[in-house]
This record gives structure tokens, C-alpha cells and sequence, in this order.
């Protein structure tokens, strides 16, 4: 697969067969990608908790939203959720900011995910201070995003931007679609 076709692959998916376990493993090598990516002045102030444990998965679970405009979607049902969390923080003891590095670090984590046959969903709708409860994230530490991986069971389509609507809808064979506006409406000068 070249880089184009990767990052055509590498979508936002929601939901996952459980039954497939990612390894810890995994997940450290998917931070090695983060580690190995570019940080603001170089300062590379993230942190990562990595969960893989059923229980502290349940309790991950808990602390995030899934799919705004997806209103009448609660979220992937028991069978269909993640199987490992990445935890991206902030270390506010190396800098009181941290720029675009967690972006930066997120979707070299969600291309290495696609790379191994996973995927996943970036989250900033995290209730933090519940999550910082339930892990044990020390006060110095900003929860920034939660990466929820596992192995996708949705198909999810790039659909063309009609009536500049940006909001994904699923149809009714649950496929995920994704409109996406034109180059020429995003390239202002040549």
C-alpha cells in the first residue's frame, strides 16, 4: 500500500470486533510511531497510558462520546467496542502548552493503526477529571485525546460535500459516509 492509499484507508471508525484483542505490544509500537514524530521546539511533552485490560477498557469506555452528529447513536453496542485506548497527555511539568504535537502524534498512531490491519477513532470528547479518577493520571498531566483502537467491522465511504453539509451519516446498511470538500474548493491560490 503506498501513502496515498493509506491515508485514504486510515478513516475514523466507531466500531470493532471485540473479539479481537490488540495487544500491548501493539499499542507500544503504535506510541513509537508518536515517539519517532515531529514535537513543537522539539520539547516532547506527551505522555501515554495504553490500556488493553477489559476492565479498564470498560472504564475508558465511560469517559467518552462517540459520533455527535450521529444523535441517536449512543455508541458502539458490547461486541462492537474498542479492545486498547491510547491516552495522550500533556506533561505541564515540560510545557504549559502543547501545540499541535498531540495531532501531530495521533494520526502517525492512526496510520501505524491502519498499517496493522486496526482502526480507530480519535476522541477529544473525553469527560477528563472522570477519566483522570479512573486512571490515576497525576495532576501535572492534561488529558488531551483518547485514541480507541480494535479491528473495524463498519465500512466507512469519502462521499463529495453537496450543499456544504459536512455532517457523516450512516445509511441503513450501516455505512458510514463521509463528505469531504473539493480541492479546488480548498486550494485558494496556485
Amino acid at each position: 500500500m503506498n501513502f496515498r492509499q493509506l491515508v485514504e484507508k486510515t478513516r475514523t471508525y466507531r466500531r470493532f470486533d471485540e473479539r479481537h484483542e490488540i495487544t500491548m505490544e501493539t499499542l507500544v509500537s503504535l506510541v513509537e510511531l508518536a515517539r519517532l514524530s515531529a514535537s513543537g521546539a522539539n520539547r516532547q511533552p506527551l505522555k501515554f497510558i495504553l490500556v488493553t485490560d477489559p476492565a479498564k477498557r470498560a472504564d475508558v469506555y465511560s469517559c467518552l462520546a462517540w459520533a455527535g452528529y450521529l444523535t441517536t447513536w449512543e455508541g458502539p453496542d458490547p461486541g462492537e467496542r474498542p479492545t486498547g485506548y491510547i491516552v495522550i497527555l500533556g506533561d505541564k511539568e515540560i510545557s504549559d502548552s502543547f501545540g499541535v504535537d498531540h495531532g501531530i502524534a495521533a494520526q502517525s498512531i492512526m496510520l501505524g493503526a491502519t498499517e496493522a490491519g486496526l482502526g480507530g477513532c480519535i476522541i477529544a470528547s473525553v469527560k477528563k477529571e472522570k477519566l483522570r479518577a479512573l486512571l490515576n493520571i497525576p495532576a501535572e498531566m492534561e488529558v488531551l485525546l483518547v485514541l480507541a483502537l480494535g479491528k473495524p467491522v463498519e465500512k466507512v465511504v469519502i462521499e463529495t460535500l453537496a450543499n456544504n453539509n459536512v455532517k457523516y451519516w450512516r445509511d441503513e446498511e450501516r455505512i458510514h459516509h463521509v463528505p469531504k470538500r473539493a480541492l479546488d474548493e480548498i486550494i485558494l491560490q496556485r
